[in-house]
């Protein structure tokens, strides 16, 4: 149950020169998140390929520092808009795709937290990684990189 308020708002954008479809295949499946998130490990997807309502036990990792998650995914629309939640803090993951003029996709990858935090997570965070403020600036940084990740992995085919 969450009881803490929500932390700062984490969001960030870049062009691909691919169109929506490319990126879709490479956002939309849970799978695919260790090739370019700064966290992800290793995500487990329970059955075939990702679609709403997809759960994953996710690994993630912060230098030598090790732990799961659980996940579901919330909104599923095809070339348009992925939203993951992570069940033990209640924040979604989304990235939307809009296609640009000249062919392109802007892709923009956000962190919701409309429930705010868990009391759990948020312990958790202040203990481990130096609390909320500093984690939150560290996780933003990590949208950005994940997001030039994806774009490489897109334009090379």
């Amino acid at each position: 149950m969450p009881t803490e308020s929500a932390p700062a708002a984490i969001e960030s954008s870049i062009e691909i020169d691919a169109p929506p479809a490319r990126v879709w295949e490479v956002v939309s499946e849970v799978r695919n998140a260790p090739q370019w998130s700064s966290q992800a490990h290793k995500v487990v997807a329970l059955g075939g390929r990702t679609t709403a309502g997809t759960w994953a036990l996710n690994i993630n990792k912060r230098g030598p520092i090790f732990w799961p998650t659980t996940s579901r995914v919330v909104e599923f629309e095809p070339g348009r808009r992925f939203a993951n939640r992570i069940t033990e803090n209640t924040t979604i993951w989304v990235f939307e795709l809009e296609p640009t003029a000249d062919g392109c996709t802007r892709l923009t990858e956000r962190r919701e937290v409309p429930n705010g935090l868990t009391f759990i997570s948020t312990f958790l965070t202040d203990k481990l990684f130096g609390g909320q403020p500093s984690f939150t600036k560290e996780m933003d940084r990590g949208v950005s990189t994940s997001l030039k990740r994806i774009k490489a992995l897109v334009e090379q085919g």
